[in-house]
């Protein structure tokens, strides 16, 4: 028996009315925040995330599915093409390809869509998960760069979170600085790391080398002392940067939304500056993060592009669902009724009964003639209908039909013409 690859699943009804309410919510809060929807390739040029996720980073030198597309001429160098592990480069790239930046304004544009990672599967995490995400970028002289577009994305996701149904989240954040706050920082972190980087996890060994920020990162329960007794980020920051993230916290404290710093949180991509945050919840354990982001003020002029600040934010949407799942959130999706052809020849008009009542925005199923009544009742209840209507001779010919309530068991008789409005109204 074939089966879906490691690491992938496939969602299936009902579990997927969860998920559509979700998205649901996600595009009509945006929409009032004013974003638009982007939809990016789901594979791009390889070198796109190495450059901006960075080649040191776990993404592009352990988890990224690459491949060679060898379908050119045979002269041509083959292209190494990859499957997107995260999109905020695609949307950048994008915006510079498109000349969005030629606008003089803020562009603010979201993605819901698959991402892919070569990860080790476990709880909430997959080889291809689907994220939600956002970014605002755009031009300096159109306030690209102020916090306030930061304190605003972080308002949105409380509000987004909140009206989703999740309860019980918090927001962690830090600024990781400019580049040469980073430059200094990693210094520290070098000489602080080198009298104690033999008792750690060889991951640490490496990234000390390459990258010490990414040994914040480590989860490795025997290296957590060590890591707590690091030098702290917030402590290399210029006077600009201290600025800046003083700025974003007065504004969460102006609107009422709560955070904790968090120093060690320096997330997983090079190209993030300043504000970084995530939204935690404890219904998913020990990996805890319902979502993250943060600052990239320097990603478009690494891709070629201008000057173009940016904020931005990925909703793990497999694990928000988790999350919401732990609460007891279902979304159990009743139709309104349930059309039962009752005896030989009902087809017909039945088919033409439902087809009036979906057009005139009635959810309905439909049966067929050759099942017993009683079947045709056991179906109704199984799809969620809240009404059965029965389609019989008599009924044809009366233009009155049987209409009974499957929660209540009352049965009435409805005209044809008032049969939309009824099913509407009373479900």
């Amino acid at each position: 028996m074939m089966k879906a690859p490691r690491g992938t699943r496939d969602l299936l009804p009902p579990d997927t009315n969860l998920w559509n309410r979700v998205e649901a919510k996600v595009r009509d809060v945006l929409a009032r925040y004013n974003y638009h929807e982007v939809r990016t390739p789901i594979f791009e040029d390889t070198q796109l995330f190495s450059r901006s996720v960075g080649e040191e980073t776990d993404i592009v030198s352990k988890e990224m599915f690459t491949w060679e597309d060898r379908g050119r001429a045979q002269s041509d160098k083959a292209q190494s093409l990859t499957l997107r592990p995260e999109n905020t480069a695609s949307v950048v790239r994008a915006y510079i390809e498109h000349g969005l930046f030629k606008t003089g304004t803020l562009q603010k544009l979201y993605y819901i869509g698959p991402q892919f990672r070569r990860e080790r599967p476990q709880k909430g995490r997959y080889r291809q998960f689907y994220q939600i995400g956002a970014e605002i970028i755009g031009p300096p002289s159109a306030g690209s760069e102020s916090p306030l577009r930061d304190a605003e994305v972080l308002d949105m996701l409380a509000t987004l979170l909140d009206e989703v149904g999740l309860r019980g989240w918090q927001l962690q954040l830090n600024s990781v600085g400019c580049a040469a706050d980073r430059a200094r920082y990693n210094q520290a972190l070098r000489q602080a790391l080198q009298p104690v980087l033999h008792q750690m996890c060889d991951d640490c060994k490496r990234r000390a080398e390459t990258n010490p920020l990414r040994v914040l990162d480590c989860k490795v329960p025997e290296d957590q002392p060590i890591i707590e007794r690091l030098p702290r980020i917030l402590q290399y920051l210029d006077e600009p940067c201290r600025e800046h993230f003083a700025a974003v916290r007065a504004m969460l404290d102006a609107v009422g939304i709560a955070y904790v710093i968090n120093e060690r949180m320096v997330r997983g991509l090079d190209y993030y500056t300043r504000t970084t945050f995530e939204f935690t919840h404890g219904g998913l354990g020990s990996q805890n993060s319902v979502l993250g982001g943060g600052r990239y003020d320097g990603l478009s002029e690494s891709l070629d592009g201008p000057k173009a600040p940016g904020i931005g934010f990925a909703i793990g949407e497999d694990r928000l669902v988790l999350a919401l799942e732990s609460e007891g959130e279902t979304a159990v999706e009743k139709i309104q009724a349930y059309v039962a052809p009752l005896g030989t020849g009902m087809n017909v008009p039945a088919i033409k009964l439902a087809r009036e009542l979906r057009r005139a925005g009635v959810s309905a199923d439909l049966g067929d003639e050759s099942l017993r009544l009683k079947k045709s009742f056991d179906l109704a209840e199984k799809a969620g209908a809240r009404f059965i209507v029965i389609v019989g001779e008599n009924e044809v010919a009366s233009d009155q039909f049987t209409v009974k309530n499957l929660a209540s068991g009352q049965q009435v008789q409805i005209a044809r013409a008032e049969l939309a409005k009824y099913l509407s109204h009373n479900s």
